[in-house]
């Protein structure tokens, strides 16, 4: 294979036991009945220029590992399968970040390599089941469930994140609905359906997959499997995307209510005052005739002629009906 590529993490997988190789091992062809995993920056000359010259990949699925293109989609090239698939990529201070990245993928009987630019959380949590928790992989189907799982598990983690969230903000709504700031359900929004398309475009990947006669046949178990799983993470999106959209009409419902009852109050209170204003405007004219102007108690009685107006304005709105009890 000539020189060997600088893999940020490279596995062979004997009997399905995990060994890690180093750079200087990648030189030589994994021996028979082992799996080698390699996980590649793509950000790396070294890398590309292996994944250019390596013969043991078809040309089709080198083009797609080194191409440009975001779109997600698959090809089935002489018995190879290649998937360029949405993930989330990874922060070095958070699990999981706003960005969507891309995962490049090419599996052989033998062999897998998965190519990145960014950092993605799913390779995280591949090496964490792989080094940790010894899943094993003995063939092409388990590396494919392992990789795509991974998504799966990162973007459930985070829907189930968000729907405690929503949770926590329901109960907020209900215990201090004049405090909710319903401005935070954007920030939310945007995630969810940030994973919806994602999930909605694997899914539709993996669908064609089933549907393509040159998939290798046992690869179609799993392609089946994880199309279950995409669609049910799917559903619990839109799920959760409902859930939101009913607490966003809840919040505007209650913002709604909170500027009519101001308004109601302000109207109350100018139908009260307004009486008592033409009163005082009146008395205010500086005419000669004005009533009580040579009386002793002329303020005195203006003041309970405004008074008195709108107390009659006051039992006009009780009568009409417009008051609260």
């Amino acid at each position: 294979m000539g020189l060997g590529p600088t893999a940020i993490w490279a596995i062979d997988f004997e009997d399905g036991i995990p060994v890690p190789c180093g750079d200087s091992d990648l030189t030589v062809m994994p021996q028979a009945g082992t799996f080698r995993w390699l996980h590649l920056s793509l950000a790396d000359q070294i890398n590309r220029e292996w994944i250019r010259t390596a013969d043991s990949l078809p040309a089709g699925l080198r083009t797609m590992l080194l191409g440009a293109e975001e779109h997600q989609r698959a090809l089935v090239e002489e018995g190879y399968l290649g998937c360029v698939l949405h993930d989330v990529e990874r922060d070095f201070d958070r699990l999981d970040a706003e960005r969507t990245g891309v995962l490049r993928m090419a599996l052989g009987p033998s062999l897998m390599v998965t190519a990145r630019h960014h950092p993605l959380r799913s390779a995280d949590i591949v090496r964490r089941h792989v080094e940790r928790d010894r899943i094993p992989v003995q063939s092409a189907a388990d590396a494919l469930d392992l990789a795509v799982s991974a998504i799966v598990e990162n973007i459930g983690g985070v829907a189930s994140a968000q729907a405690r969230q929503i949770e926590e903000f329901e109960d907020e709504l209900l215990d201090h609905a004049e405090r909710f700031d319903h401005r935070r359900l954007i920030g939310i929004r945007r995630r969810v359906v940030q994973f919806h398309r994602l999930l909605s475009g694997m899914r539709n990947v993996f669908k064609r997959m089933e549907q393509d006669a040159d998939l290798p046949a046992l690869l179609l178990p799993t392609v089946e499997k994880l199309a279950q799983q995409l669609s049910a993470i799917d559903d619990e999106m839109l799920s959760i995307h409902s859930q939101l959209r009913l607490l966003r009409e809840e919040a505007d419902l209650q913002a709604a209510q909170r500027t009519n009852q101001n308004l109601y109050v302000l109207s109350i209170l100018s139908a009260l005052l307004l009486p008592a204003t033409l009163v005082t405007g009146f008395f205010g004219m500086n005419t000669g005739g004005l009533p009580f102007a040579h009386s002793g108690y002329g303020t005195a009685l203006a003041a309970l002629l405004g008074v008195a107006s709108s107390g009659g304005v006051y039992a006009m709105l009780r009568a009409m009906g417009l008051h609260r009890s």
